[in-house]
């Protein structure tokens, strides 16, 4: 199959639905789609980053491909935006309706989404990594987990199901009520990540996994996802309608 030079990648992405990219770069190698968050220092999820998510996922679900999303050295991501956050619970109630049904879209993606977790993943960043199909992190001081409660927010139902669906019974507490935030070796173990690299690894082990992953059958693959997580997509659907209508404030 033909590599396309990476003015062409950046061509198809930008006129695609005829909005430029900003808050994403987006390349296209083999029919494998590498989604990078290049959002300021802490790639923050605005839903500005959500709606250019998106728009990346329609154009990688049209061609049938892989997907890898991951960020830049250091900081996959540190969250939610917090100023559209504190703007006032209609904005933030809004992002965060937004985050819940990009995570039940990833968690019900035709094709498999690898995240590739370039460095610190908290609270929205770390329900990113629990959306993916297979999650790679890289070693290093870094910090993975769920901080809601640390900062003054109560747990969303969304949070709570994504976190309930991914997580051993055991880490959950520790992960959700108690906002405990974990290394990246410790991340594997409380279901975060499922593997860590050296960072200079990182891209390289998930090109080598979204590979391994073009020998599925997709159709069997769909099929088989939507099966084994139709629990979760459920208790996601329902969990979404409810906190559209809860009070959320920082």
């Amino acid at each position: 199959m033909m590599i396309l030079s990476l003015d062409k990648q950046q061509l198809i992405m930008n006129e695609f639905k005829g909005k430029k990219m900003e808050m994403i770069n987006v390349t296209i190698d083999n029919n494998v789609h590498v989604i990078t968050l290049n959002n300021g220092k802490v790639n923050a999820i605005s839903p500005e980053v959500i709606t250019e998510i998106n728009m990346a996922l329609d154009h990688a679900e049209q061609e049938k491909a892989i997907v890898i999303l991951t960020g830049q050295a250091g900081i996959f991501s540190g969250g939610f935006d917090l100023k559209t956050m504190k703007a006032g619970p209609e904005s933030a109630i809004a992002l965060v309706t937004q985050g819940s049904q990009l995570a039940r879209r990833m968690l019900a993606f035709p094709t498999p989404i690898i995240g590739a977790c370039s460095g610190h993943a908290i609270a929205k960043g770390a329900f990113l990594m629990l959306s993916c199909d297979y999650r790679i992190g890289c070693a290093g001081n870094f910090k993975i987990g769920l901080n809601e409660v640390a900062i003054g927010m109560t747990m969303h139902n969304a949070g709570i199901e994504i976190a309930r669906n991914r997580l051993p019974t055991n880490y959950l507490t520790r992960a959700v009520i108690n906002a405990e935030l974990f290394s990246p070796e410790a991340a594997t173990v409380a279901g975060f990540l499922d593997v860590v690299v050296e960072p200079e690894q990182l891209m390289a082990t998930a090109q080598a996994v979204a590979n391994q992953m073009q020998t599925l059958n997709m159709t069997a693959h769909h099929g088989t996802k939507l099966k084994e997580r139709a629990e979760i997509l459920a208790s996601l659907d329902a969990a979404i309608e409810i906190d559209k209508k809860s009070i959320i404030s920082l």
